[in-house]
């Protein structure tokens, strides 16, 4: 299915872009969220009149990532955990635990903005990536302290 983007998608695509999709994802996902419209000749006349709206939203968005990640960068991400003597924790920190986290310093970061390449499994410094928009992409060290 094809469609008109009417907001910038990671790994889609940007505002006007016109991309093919399953037509699950547009039925489900891309038209009740407004980030798409079917292509046609009708919806193509309809973006035209509100593509300078749509570029506003988006600029907004950016600025708002942009403001995120000078918040992040400001926290030092810690955690105490319980682990064993060779420092290897109970257990993992998730994704959820970080966006826990910030949303404890009022900071929201959505799931798939939080980027952990490699587990954080034991005691010590470790990096993850946080990219709240598309081109805005930054690591952030996550500190585990033993309990």
């Amino acid at each position: 299915m094809k469609v008109i983007l009417t907001t910038n998608i990671k790994k889609l695509g940007k505002i006007g872009d016109k991309v093919s999709v399953k037509p699950g994802y547009a039925r489900n996902y891309l038209f009740p969220n407004n980030m798409a419209l079917r292509e046609n000749k009708k919806n193509a006349e309809y973006y035209e009149k509100i593509k300078d709206d749509m570029k506003k939203n988006e600029e907004i968005k950016f600025n708002d990532a942009v403001k995120l990640m000078e918040e992040i960068k400001k926290l030092k991400i810690i955690f105490k955990k319980e682990a064993d003597e060779k420092d290897q924790l109970y257990g993992s920190i998730s994704k959820k635990e970080i966006i826990d986290f910030l949303l404890d310093n009022k900071l929201k970061v959505k799931s798939d903005d939080v980027i952990i390449r490699n587990q954080i499994k034991s005691i010590g410094e470790h990096i993850i990536e946080i990219n709240p928009y598309e081109g805005i992409n930054e690591e952030f060290p996550v500190i585990v302290n033993k309990n």
